[in-house]
């Protein structure tokens, strides 16, 4: 295969999926990480795609997601966040149906499940146009106002479509977590979020270190048997005692090269 034919296959395969990373490129093309690397570095030279910690992801999809601030904290903690995305996706198997909640945590994990077949509930808009144009993921938005900060739906309409659903998994994000449980900024938020847990049979909390001993507007809920929080590193001892004496797991991601 010649330098041309692996560019063109890589630009076009993220063109169809929109993010991809790195251990996926080099398994599906029987190439090696550096030589996947170079191909990326080449064709963000080119202003096809743009470079993240362990992937790359089309800059149409930048652009479009530009539109809402939460963007513009989806650099922070880049590293920890693809590694704990790459963990849950990981255990999200095709036919599944997958509630999916808004912010840059969540998004992180949706760019790695563009390739499976599934049935993904959103109230996240960014996430919604992901997945418009992957034939393998069929999308269900929730109703309700948008909360523009975000990109998301909140408010009645929303509570009331997913109190209709069920699902396999809820892959949700937080503010912060503490003794108490898990913690976010606003009270619409928080009631869309305890709806996708009550409609879901396990919910997964994917957050990174710095949101540890936070608290925040509201307390989303406290910690289940059916819950598991993955992050990248240990929280303090008074926590991680917190989640373990109420059945719940901690799950500890490992930084992708």
């Amino acid at each position: 295969m010649t330098n041309k034919q692996r560019l063109d296959l890589i630009e076009k395969h993220i063109r169809e999926h929109r993010y991809a990373d790195l251990h996926t490129l080099a398994a599906r093309f029987s190439i090696s990480l550096s030589t996947v690397r170079r191909a990326l570095d080449e064709l963000e030279e080119k202003g096809i795609l743009r470079r993240h910690h362990g992937g790359a992801s089309l800059i149409e999809t930048d652009e479009v997601a530009k539109e809402y601030d939460f963007i513009a904290r989806d650099e922070r903690m880049a590293a920890e966040k693809f590694a704990i995305a790459s963990l849950i996706a990981d255990r999200v198997q095709p036919g599944m149906t997958v509630i999916l909640d808004g912010g840059t945590s969540t998004y992180a994990v949706a760019r790695l499940l563009t390739a499976k077949r599934l049935q993904v509930v959103t109230n996240s808009l960014p996430i919604a146009g992901l997945f418009g144009d992957v034939g393998t993921v069929e999308t269900i938005v929730t109703g309700g106002s948008v909360y523009n900060r975000l990109g998301v739906l909140v408010g009645p309409l929303c509570d009331q479509s997913l109190e209709q659903i069920h699902a396999d998994i809820a892959i949700l994000g937080s503010a912060g977590i503490t003794e108490a449980g898990v913690w976010n900024h606003n009270a619409l938020i928080v009631a869309a979020q305890r709806k996708m847990i009550a409609a879901s049979e396990q919910s997964i909390f994917a957050l990174d270190h710095t949101k540890f001993g936070r608290k925040a507007l509201a307390l989303t809920a406290g910690f289940d048997r059916r819950f598991s929080v993955v992050t990248d590193a240990r929280p303090a001892p008074a926590i991680l005692k917190a989640i373990e004496s109420n059945g719940a797991r901690l799950i500890q991601a490992k930084k992708v090269d």
